[in-house]
């Protein structure tokens, strides 16, 4: 374990290799689990508040959710979290090629919204658990994702490099130059 700040970080976020491959997964983590993807509290409003931006990318059977269900659910585990389509899919799924992507992005990309999509989707395959006194930063393995794995391994891409640019945007860039500096003193 390592510690930056108030965060607890497991070495397999140094060590692992991953990078995604969607022309293997077809983006699976979109389409199986529990439950949708968890949502921190501001999420949750900012879903409320983009629905009508996005609602013009979705899918007709994930306006019927959202709007049946709502924005955000609670799932059985007490969490906020995406709503899903007929227990399967999170409602801000759209297929693409046979690729599930995310309309929430899609409409960041196309300039409509300011928000990228949950951050929670935009740091896996690493999860938070959030603690009192400190963020526990683990690596989430999972079956769907060995073609990330076997991309990250042949590319030589660690968990931490791949997702740069989503741990900057929840830990700031300061945070993420201490996780650099402290994986080249592990390496000596």
């Amino acid at each position: 374990m390592l510690q930056i700040e108030n965060t607890i970080i497991s070495l397999d976020i140094i060590d692992k290799k991953f990078c995604c491959d969607l022309s293997k997964c077809k983006g699976a983590c979109c389409i199986h689990g529990d439950s949708g993807a968890p949502l921190e509290n501001k999420e949750v409003k900012i879903l409320e508040e983009i629905y009508p931006e996005i609602k013009p990318y979705l899918r007709d059977e994930s306006i019927n959710a959202i709007e049946k269900q709502g924005t955000w659910v609670i799932d059985k585990d007490n969490d906020k979290v995406t709503p899903l389509v007929d227990n399967k899919e999170c409602a801000y799924t759209i297929f693409e090629d046979n690729v599930a992507k995310c309309a929430i992005e899609k409409a960041f990309y196309a300039g409509i919204t300011q928000f990228q999509k949950p951050i929670s989707c935009h740091l896996y395959p690493i999860r938070l658990k959030e603690y009192p006194e400190f963020t526990a930063i683990n690596y989430h393995c999972w079956e769907i994702c060995k073609p990330a794995v076997f991309n990250g391994e042949s590319l030589k891409i660690s968990v931490f490099i791949f997702l740069k640019n989503a741990l900057e945007r929840k830990f700031g860039t300061n945070w993420y130059k201490q996780l650099v500096v402290a994986k080249k003193m592990m390496q000596k």
